[in-house]
């Protein structure tokens, strides 16, 4: 009886397009059969049921449900319920009613999961997945993927991540902004930058180069530096400073060399013209900022 009731067909009563609408459980066999017997219905987002159209649309409906009906195991219910007495799960998301009933928090995961589980559909006024006893092996081989989203999408779970990638990244900023402010960069001791001229780096931009310390570097932070290959000895410190503006408006690349790109384990190389005019943008931007505080503070003392 929980089968049959879990198909329903009802006439439409829009005289313009005569049709029936169909409903039952959400199972991907199913709907392909329907699909293939019915090839003009359509999803009604808004019933929540499927349009089939025509005068013997609900006729045709019932013939098709019946003809369902007969292909399934009667006895299916009872051995998933007996399967399920044998060896229960037990678990604050799952209820054992006339059927088996999964509430969770929302998880993506656990919605693909359960929507590839035969007869498994959405209760939307419960809020609650209900499945029947029939489909208990197949939720059963998916159970532990569900209950571990479910465990890492509760509320408790979720703010803990949350803080901790909050400290994570508040960790990795400090570690960056004080490499930062020490004004060095790793290069290939035998592919040394030209000192004196605008270059481009992975982590600081357009910088130049003032000078090399050839004595072997202290290790950086891991993974700060992208571009360094597991032999650190093969590098060694470049002390950079910001361009000026000046030195941004006349930067040249040689011929050929504009744009180049990051070669592998190299780390810098010569900035392309949109570099050039971003690097000289933010100068620009700092030059500003710094004059309107010059203003604020005379206008500040002379009060």
């Amino acid at each position: 009886m929980e089968m049959v009731s879990a198909f329903k067909v009802s006439p439409s009563d829009d005289e313009e397009r005569p049709g029936a609408y169909a409903g039952f459980p959400y199972d991907r066999d199913l709907v392909r059969r329907f699909r293939d017997r019915f090839p003009r219905a359509r999803w009604r987002a808004r019933e929540e049921r499927w349009f089939v159209p025509g005068t013997t649309a609900a006729q045709r409906l019932d013939a098709w449900i019946a003809q369902e009906l007969e292909t399934l195991d009667r006895h299916a219910d009872a051995k998933g319920r007996d399967a399920y007495i044998f060896e229960p799960l037990e678990s604050p998301y799952l209820t054992v009613a006339g059927d088996l009933q999964v509430r969770t928090p929302y998880s993506r995961t656990i919605v693909e999961a359960l929507r590839s589980i035969p007869w498994a559909h959405w209760n939307p006024e419960k809020r609650v997945w209900r499945v029947p006893f029939r489909s208990y092996e197949d939720l059963k081989a998916r159970w532990p993927e569900i209950e571990e989203a479910a465990r890492r999408n509760e509320p408790e779970a979720r703010k803990k991540r949350r803080e901790e990638q909050k400290a994570q990244a508040s960790e990795e900023a400090g570690l960056i902004q004080a490499e930062r402010r020490r004004r060095r960069y790793p290069v290939p001791r035998d592919d040394l930058p030209p000192l004196g001229v605008p270059l481009a780096t992975v982590n600081w931009g357009v910088v130049v180069f003032d000078a090399i310390d050839m004595d072997p570097l202290d290790p950086p932070p891991a993974g700060l530096y992208p571009h360094m290959q597991s032999d650190v000895t093969r590098y060694v410190w470049a002390h950079w400073r910001m361009p000026g503006l000046e030195e941004i408006y006349r930067a040249m690349p040689p011929h050929g060399e504009e744009g180049q790109g990051i070669e592998p384990a190299r780390g810098w190389w010569w900035p392309s013209r949109e570099e050039l005019q971003d690097r000289a943008r933010k100068l620009r931007e700092m030059d500003r900022a710094q004059r309107s505080r010059q203003i604020t503070r005379k206008a500040s003392a002379e009060l």
